[in-house]
């Protein structure tokens, strides 16, 4: 390190391969002082003048702002605002032709000045030494400082290096031919330059700083001697006149013989540059608290009859300073903003001035003639000869022609620093730098449209793995709801068993008591077998009401029932007539079994009327209230049958004991079919709800109240018949 210091020190630099050595011109502008121009009419202020991410627009149509205040604003790092170059009225938010070689119109602020120039309440930072870095570098964002030597990257974000540094390198060579903005800039204010300069080395702290200039601008070289002469760490160097030395990766060579690698940065090497220009703002914002909005433009070239440099506030229109210059109209063949080796050519006299903007250059007929037609490629190899990068020229001019874009990418395309070195020597005339921009933009929009695919294509995964975890989600919430939902009927079904055996118990012992026999046990264990069968498959389908499976079992059952009535019936008929010596039946007979069809028609009824107001219960079959019709005509035609005996066989004695039992067995029937009716609709319970006992108690309740009103007419018809 120390030799190296040694070798700088003594004037003694390294040297960086290719490069030309055009005619400067620089003398038609740098030899009067910097000057002020009047305000222009109009303001053209472009959102983005930066490489990064463009801030929100924080004013509207018809707001008065004052010098200096923030129009835009972001907290994304990579975003500077912008602010009013005077005070005035924003008349306008729209799209105005951009300063870029397409003239693509981009979003600009219009402001109308007044003339008054109110500046905002500026707070500038004097101790700038007693405050943490951090409030440092939010005060040169704020001041939306980004670099001016030309590629315009955020100020804040390069001097906030994650490595260590060596060097902190002052570019003050500005080896473009005609430009001077910078040498009058450091002849003229190289004490606040200096004070730039001290306040990146509180931010980055180097170990030296290199404060390189051109050898062919001796005044500049003088006054920034004498502004760091109090600091021995601040060398001045007196580089070679050689373009492009001011290239950030050709100077880093020169002075430290350190070559920043393939796809590096110069921090990669202990490096970081700024520009003199930067240096000059970074001290404004800091000592006066003033935002970026003007800067040092060269407005040169033989077509202009006062050229010179300016005072230029960020968005004057470039017809502005062509009128302060005072144009010759008839000389002036183009207008190119830069110089004649990296600047572009102008579509627009309406172009404004922004941040990046150092030179208007307005060239003679005879100063810069036209290139004339494009010739063949005659394979010279100059321009690999010249081309201070070390690249093939040629190779990546062929493929950029045909538009073979990873294969100029493979020739290392982005590293060329598009300084028209190789476009200067082409005896073809060959605008290769065309050719090389083109092909750069193709390949950045294929990237972008690359990477808004990928990230598309990862919104559509994450949206996908999203449904699918939900869809998962829902069938485990469903599968313990099924779960819970079965142990809940296990539950249930243990104490629906219970109460169902406790009301068969109940049932059983009143029969015992009332001597009458239980000939149906068999089919209610079966029906209640039947019913739990049923209420296991509804369980594992889902715990839905399955239609019954045994409703034509019951219907047959009805029917069996109902011809066993009948066959008792033809066997009383039949023991009537085979019993010559029973007595007449009295005419109460008939009324009994009257009685008990209506009873047995009532019940029918009752039954229908339960099931039309249990909305719960399975529908009953129509048979079911066929069947109770049935036996209701099988007990009038029994009753028709009985006054026909009686009619047609004088001479039987009356039997009032065989007209009893034909009662009895009437109620009996009846008995029988309120017991089959209460069983069904029992069943039916039992599939819906498995509510078995209160049925069966009322089915109980309403056999118990039939057999009382039989056994009471029965008696009141004895009594009837005794007292007659």
């Amino acid at each position: 390190m120390q030799s190296l210091i040694e070798k700088i020190r003594q004037g003694s630099f390294s040297d960086f391969p290719g490069g030309v050595y055009p005619q400067q011109f620089k003398e038609l502008s740098n030899q009067t002082p910097i000057s002020r121009i009047p305000l222009p009419e109009k303001l053209y202020i472009p959102v983005k003048q930066h490489i990064g991410v463009e801030g929100q627009i924080k004013v509207a149509v018809g707001d008065r702002v004052n010098k200096g205040q923030p129009l835009t604003q972001s907290m994304n790092p990579f975003a500077v605002p912008v602010h009013a170059s005077t005070s005035g009225e924003i008349t306008a938010i729209r799209e105005h032709v951009s300063a870029h070689p397409s003239g693509l119109p981009e979003t600009t602020i219009e402001l109308t000045p007044d003339g008054e120039e109110h500046w905002v309440e500026l707070t500038p930072m004097l101790d700038y030494r007693q405050h943490p870095k951090s409030e440092v570098l939010e005060a040169i964002c704020r001041a939306g400082i980004s670099g001016l030597g030309g590629a315009g990257f955020p100020t804040h974000i390069k001097v906030t290096p994650k490595k260590d540094i060596e060097f902190l390198i002052i570019n003050g060579v500005e080896c473009e031919p005609y430009i001077s903005a910078d040498d009058r800039l450091m002849r003229e204010h190289s004490w606040q330059i200096r004070q730039g300069i001290d306040i990146l080395c509180h931010l980055l702290n180097p170990k030296y700083v290199l404060i390189a200039i051109e050898d062919n601008k001796p005044e500049a070289i003088h006054a920034m001697q004498v502004a760091c002469q109090e600091n021995s760490d601040y060398i001045i160097c007196s580089v070679p006149t050689k373009y492009p030395a001011g290239g950030e990766k050709q100077l880093i060579q020169v002075l430290t013989n350190r070559e920043v690698p393939h796809n590096g940065l110069p921090v990669d090497v202990g490096v970081v540059m700024q520009n003199v220009a930067t240096c000059y703002a970074v001290a404004d914002a800091i000592f006066t608290g003033k935002p970026l909005i003007h800067r040092v433009v060269t407005l040169t070239g033989k077509a202009l009859r006062n050229p010179g440099n300016v005072w230029a506030l960020l968005g004057t229109p470039i017809a502005h300073l062509l009128a302060q210059a005072d144009v010759d109209k008839q000389q002036q063949q183009k207008l190119i903003m830069g110089g004649p080796m990296m600047g572009f050519e102008l579509v627009s006299d309406q172009i404004p001035v922004v941040k990046i903007t150092n030179c208007l250059l307005a060239p003679g007929v005879k100063e810069m003639p036209d290139m004339g037609p494009e010739q063949p490629c005659i394979r010279c190899s100059a321009c690999a000869d010249a081309c201070p990068a070390e690249l093939l020229p040629q190779q990546l001019f062929w493929h950029a022609q045909a538009k073979e874009l990873e294969k100029a990418k493979d020739y290392n395309l982005f590293d060329c620093i598009e300084c028209g070195a190789c476009a200067y020597v082409c005896p073809s005339k060959i605008p290769l730098v065309h050719y090389y921009r083109v092909a750069k933009a193709e390949i950045r929009t294929q990237e972008e449209e690359k990477q808004k695919a990928d990230k598309a294509r990862e919104r559509f995964e994450a949206r996908k793995l999203r449904l699918e975890q939900e869809k998962a989600e829902r069938e485990a919430r469903h599968k313990r709801a099924s779960e819970a939902r079965k142990a809940a009927m296990q539950e249930d079904d243990g104490g629906s068993q219970a109460r169902i055996a406790a009301t068969l118990a109940r049932a059983k012992a009143k029969q015992e008591d009332n001597g009458a026999p239980s000939d149906n046990s068999d089919k209610v264990a079966a029906a209640i077998a039947r019913a739990k069968a049923r209420k296991a498959q509804a369980s594992s389908s889902g715990n839905e009401v399955q239609p019954d499976a045994n409703a034509g079992q019951d219907d047959k059952a009805a029917k069996v029932a109902a011809a066993v009535a009948r066959a008792k019936a033809k066997k009383q008929s039949t023991q009537k007539t085979t019993t010559p010596e029973q007595p007449d039946a009295p005419e109460q007979d008939d009324k009994a079994a009257k009685v008990a069809a209506a009873v047995a028609r009532a019940k029918a009824k009752k039954q229908s009327a339960q099931k039309t107001t249990t909305p719960e219960q399975p529908d009953a079959p129509e048979q079911d209230d066929k069947a109770a019709k049935v036996a209701a005509a099988v007990a009038r035609a029994k009753a028709k049958k009985q006054s026909a005996q009686k009619t047609t066989t004088p001479e039987q004695p009356e039997s009032p004991e065989q007209d009893d039992k034909a009662a009895r067995v009437a109620a009996a029937v009846a008995r029988a079919k309120a017991k089959k009716a209460s069983r069904a609709q029992q069943q039916a319970h039992e599939e819906s709800e498995q509510e078995v006992q209160p049925i069966a108690a009322d089915s109980e309740k309403k056999r118990k109240v039939a057999e009382a009103i039989a056994r009471a007419k029965a008696k009141k018809a004895m009594k009837d018949k005794n007292s007659s």
